[in-house]
């Protein structure tokens, strides 16, 4: 592919090789060259070898002495007038001596004519560089007055005159109080209620889930204890907190109840038995396909409510038949979530937790943004329900055209993104994720840095499509006018389109960005740019591919702390060393033990698919 001449400036000592076939005599430009971006990998496959090509700034404006084919590099027996290397400019320190060394001394005592005009006081120096300065002036019965001595000694950053300059308070503008009720039962009875930390549900519901939807043929309510994980599932479409808003409280403010110790679990297939999946699923033992403690997954010990839904054939990969199964499943966890507003037992409350947004002016402003899937087949999310990760009320990112929403760090924890995607269960982020999103709580808690918000933007199918989303993006974080900003996807592949796009519109306003993607070997960008040099590889798996262990390679703490530290390295303008060509686990962790000495914080790793029983779907991809 051609290079720009903007490209071709930034890449001008590298070598000049030509795109495509070009003819003898002609004057070569930057659109006669191809992108050196793609050099190592041809040079790696002896595509393409480089010994003794020019340079691009040499061979520009030259001409070419005979017909060459595409991918030739031009050597100086094909060019004409080729210019002799530039020189290296000299380092930045040497640059600024002779600055200093060139620049006139400046007397003590300058003749300095003095102006007061209106307001402002105007000096003009005539030595020097013509220098001259204005500053506003105090008034006396309107009329501006100043003494100027004819020597002025200040120490370095300070204005004589000026107010000390009052720090900022950080100001707490909302804040989520989550109530904690525990269940160590499960039962199923003649109505749905909580007793004590039984939970139970009541029978026949699932005849009201089935009729609720005309594309859900069966639903079926599995009760998944401890002991019962090595039990067959279908693919876990997702794993969602049981929680309600007391009284009027809206997603984001007020007051939280949750449930501990049990989870909605929603899984199923269509009329033929085709797993709602798309690139893999996690169909298979319970105990062998989940990465437990990941943010989105269950934990051990947890309850499962276990939905297995079935809908209509062929329906598997469109959005109505995913949204049917959910919808049919909050048919039961709505009925849960009424059970439990009528708790009135206070001493029920087994812990309570308050989560505080704070604006803290005069720190480094930043914002996320997370891409969600928006493809318009099984790929959906619904935004802002009326309860948490509910369905009622909510806007599917589809429908709203997959635009940039601003949401608060508080409405994210509070359950404002019912997922339905159904992409690669290793890199879905569930809804539970956003419960507990790891980037948002490293970042909020920080109080060296000011989050002002959450940007969620779909990813559509369409490249045209996700180009006018992305600009949508860069103009949204612009006008934030922001120190900095993290970039987000789950999955991999057509959605990198976007996020490499997302990273492009941000870094092209000169706001440093931090990438965060599942990459390593499966999930390898195929699309780049000059301002994805911030990346963080969500990768666990020990193979760096989609293993189809549900959650296995989703945004963890770890990666919220690395991504963190790279953004603050980035906005004080340190420099970040080029990512390596090919995957290569050493770099993260070379990268956790620097983070780890610098900040004095020992940083938990979670642990891989390696640390459960293999599953025979596994071992054969593996194999």
């Amino acid at each position: 592919m051609s290079i720009t001449a903007e490209t071709a400036k930034e890449h001008a000592k590298d070598p000049a090789v030509l795109c495509c076939r070009a003819e003898g005599g002609i004057t070569i430009q930057a659109a006669n060259l191809e992108d050196p971006a793609i050099f190592d990998d041809l040079v790696d496959s002896g595509l393409l070898k480089l010994d003794g090509t020019l340079t691009i700034e040499q061979v520009l404006g030259a001409k070419l002495v005979k017909t060459c084919d595409s991918l030739t590099p031009l050597t100086a027996d094909l060019v004409e007038g080729a210019k002799a290397p530039a020189a290296e400019e000299a380092p930045a320190e040497e640059a600024k001596e002779e600055v200093k060394e060139e620049a006139p001394a400046v007397t003590a005592n300058p003749t300095a004519n003095v102006q007061k005009v209106g307001g402002v006081l105007k000096i003009h120096i005539g030595e020097g560089k013509d220098i001259d300065i204005e500053m506003p002036m105090g008034f006396n019965n309107g009329v501006a007055v100043a003494e100027v001595p004819a020597e002025v000694e200040l120490p370095a950053g300070v204005v004589s005159g000026a107010a000390p300059t009052k720090e900022l308070e950080p100001k707490v503008v909302r804040s989520v109080t989550r109530k904690h009720y525990k269940i160590t039962e499960v039962k199923r009875g003649p109505e749905t209620k909580i007793e004590g930390t039984t939970l139970y549900i009541r029978e026949g519901i699932e005849e009201e889930a089935v009729a609720s939807q005309e594309l859900v043929h069966q639903l079926k309510i599995d009760i998944i204890t401890p002991d019962q994980y090595h039990t067959y599932s279908n693919t876990i479409m997702d794993v969602q907190p049981i929680a309600t808003k007391e009284g009027e409280d809206e997603i984001g403010t007020g007051t939280t109840r949750v449930l501990d110790g049990v989870i909605m679990m929603v899984t199923g297939t269509d009329d033929n038995g085709v797993q709602i999946g798309e690139f893999g699923s996690s169909e298979g033992y319970l105990d062998e396909n989940i990465m437990w403690g990941r943010p989105g997954a269950p934990d051990k010990g947890e309850i499962f409510i276990k939905t297995e839904v079935i809908i209509k054939e062929g329906t598997n990969m469109e959005r109505p038949g995913p949204l049917a199964a959910h919808s049919a499943t909050d048919v039961i966890t709505q009925e849960i979530r009424e059970a439990l507003k009528k708790v009135e037992d206070e001493s029920l409350v087994v812990d309570t937790e308050t989560f505080n947004q704070v604006r803290r002016p005069g720190k480094k402003k930043v914002v996320i943004v997370k891409e969600i899937m928006g493809q318009g087949a099984m790929h959906d999310n619904l935004i802002l329900p009326m309860e948490p990760v509910g369905v009622l009320g909510a806007r599917p990112n589809v429908d709203l055209g997959n635009v940039p929403i601003m949401a608060s760090p508080l409405e994210v924890l509070d359950g404002c993104i019912h997922a339905l995607t159904c992409i690669g269960p290793a890199s879905k982020e569930m809804s539970r994720h956003y419960w507990r999103e790891p980037l948002v709580l490293e970042t909020l808690h920080d109080e060296e840095v000011d989050l002002c918000g959450v940007i969620f933007v779909g990813s559509p199918q369409i490249n045209t499509e996700k180009f006018y989303v992305s600009k949508r993006v860069g103009m949204m974080v612009e006008a934030l006018d922001v120190d900095g900003a993290f970039v987000t996807t789950e999955g991999f592949g057509n959605n990198h389109i976007d996020f490499a796009s997302h990273i492009e519109q941000i870094g092209m306003r000169g706001i440093p960005v931090v990438g965060l993607s599942f990459c390593a070997v499966q999930g390898a960008l195929v699309v780049g740019n000059k301002y994805m040099q911030y990346m963080v590889d969500n990768n666990k798996s020990e193979s760096g591919i989609e293993n189809e262990v549900l959650a296995c390679n989703t945004l963890c703490q770890e990666e919220a702390i690395r991504a963190l530290a790279m953004l603050k390295a980035g906005m004080a303008g340190e420099e970040v060393k080029k990512a390596e060509r090919k995957w290569n686990p050493n770099v993260k962790a070379n990268n956790i033990e620097l983070i780890s000495k610098t900040m004095d914080r020992t940083i938990e790793l979670v642990k891989n698919e390696q640390s459960l029983p293999m599953s025979q779907k596994r071992k054969e991809k593996y194999d």
